[in-house]
């Protein structure tokens, strides 16, 4: 199963939705999908979808998934991270209206600098991310809260 996760932003994200689509008509994708679409409702009767479940059913889905493809949200890629499981990550960008501003596309190049994820900057090229994935080595996640925990104390201590 491919686990699709779009965040619980208040604007829709169609462009990766309808690569998946693209994908699963054109064979590249041959397993059950579910996406959790959130505010995307475009509709794809191959995807099973649902808006919103608990975070634990969300953890039982990442754990059944044999990879995931998501959003660049900081949150959803480390839960995945942190169970080892491959992942496509697709920012959402500004000049789609799919969020505000485009910090989810730094996001996603910090996550592959360390090569954590594997980044998909173009759905166009979604078929290629898919074969790239079936050889995807990621490194094992290793977290800096302890960093930036000490920094935020030094900062505090300073004033």
């Amino acid at each position: 199963m491919i686990l699709i996760l779009l965040g619980t932003q208040d604007k829709p994200f169609d462009r990766l939705l309808k690569a998946v689509s693209k994908e699963i008509k054109n064979g590249n994708i041959k397993d059950k999908v579910i996406a959790q679409t959130g505010c995307t409702t475009l509709y794809d009767n191959n995807i099973k979808t649902f808006d919103f479940k608990s975070k634990d059913e969300i953890q039982k889905l990442i754990d059944k998934a044999r990879f995931v493809i998501t959003h660049a949200g900081v949150g959803t890629i480390t839960e995945c991270i942190k169970k080892d499981k491959k992942v496509i990550v697709v920012p959402r960008l500004k000049k789609y209206k799919e969020h505000t501003n485009d910090h989810q596309l730094q996001i996603t190049k910090e996550f592959a600098l360390k090569k954590y994820v594997l980044p998909l900057y173009d759905t166009k090229k979604l078929s290629k991310a898919l074969e790239e994935i079936k050889t995807f080595k990621p490194c094992k996640y290793e977290s800096n809260q302890t960093y930036f925990m000490n920094k935020i104390k030094e900062y505090i201590d300073k004033l």
